[in-house]
């Protein structure tokens, strides 16, 4: 059964595949797989067309056709009657659902409760059962990041021993969000999920460099930028975030890796909200640089 679950905001096409997608820090994911609720005649009818489709089916196996009956028979004849449709205002069923990019991961078949019916305002007895948090995860699955490169002056060709200035566009890189809503059976939550840019590492490409700062992680000032503009009359200073070569790059490029770490939180319905594992997303910027001592800029 497919999730009803809706996305608006800066979404990804996929869920943590495409460029510019969020890469949790530490071992945490989204969840794959989760339960939601339908109403009565949804669920009868998703059940009802499910075996109709499978035992008609033209070299449909035998098994499958089993189950189907086995499965039609559960809920309108046997532990369950007719689909509990005489119960419609009083709950719902709860089925299992999987994020469609993510169907094959073993993640998504940890759902494997079959459908089942929970009187309305009682809490599903199973984990992963959608609420505004889990809603949260998944919007954090769908956060579309800015692609844009990290701003360097010089830009892609440098000096030997020239430091070389970096920083983030504030019109570029400033907080993006993403809203998911379910308004499902007796449902209806949303949760907005927020990533925020905290942090640049930039990473030269090569053990030849230094950074700046020492650990190459320049973190967010109290203006909210990250790292500062090169401007005329800065060429003897120190840039507060940047790096230089201490060596050329000959015939090729060194492969500077720049990484953006985002804050993530949420807020959802009823008041709920919290603050989710930090993401990273990086790119990779091909950097010459040229054996020329000194320059003037």
């Amino acid at each position: 059964m497919s999730s009803k679950v809706t996305f608006r905001g800066s979404v990804a096409s996929s869920s943590g595949q495409g460029s510019g997608s969020l890469k949790p820090v530490g071992n945490w994911t989204p969840p794959a797989c989760w339960y939601e609720p339908r109403s009565a005649e949804e669920f009868s009818k998703y059940i009802e067309d499910m075996y109709e489709t499978t035992v008609n089916a033209p070299g449909q196996h035998s098994y499958a056709k089993t189950s189907a009956g086995e499965t039609r028979e559960k809920y309108k004849d046997g532990k369950y009657k007719n689909y509990n449709l005489d119960q419609k205002n009083e709950g719902n069923w709860w089925v299992a659902v999987q994020d469609e990019d993510r169907w094959m991961e073993p993640e998504a078949q940890v759902c494997d409760e079959e459908p089942f019916w929970a009187e309305n305002g009682t809490a599903p007895p199973v984990e992963n059962a959608v609420t505004p948090e889990v809603l949260a995860e998944l919007a954090y699955n769908r956060i579309q990041l800015p692609t844009t490169k990290v701003t360097l002056a010089p830009a892609d060709t440098t000096k030997v021993n020239l430091p070389t200035w970096a920083w983030l566009d504030k019109t570029r890189f400033d907080a993006v969000s993403v809203t998911a809503s379910l308004d499902a059976g007796a449902l209806n939550i949303e949760a907005t999920t927020t990533a925020t840019p905290v942090a640049l590492k930039l990473e030269p490409g090569t053990e030849d460099a230094e950074t700046y700062p020492t650990s190459g992680e320049c973190t967010i000032s109290g203006d909210e930028s990250i790292g500062e503009p090169y401007a005329k009359g800065k060429a003897d200073q120190t840039p507060p975030c940047g790096l230089k070569y201490l060596r050329s790059s000959g015939d090729g490029t060194f492969d500077l890796q720049a990484t953006i770490t985002w804050e993530i939180a949420w807020t959802g319905t009823g008041g709920a909200g919290g603050d989710l594992p930090d993401g990273t997303f990086g790119t990779t910027q091909a950097i010459t640089v040229q054996e020329i001592q000194s320059v003037n800029r």
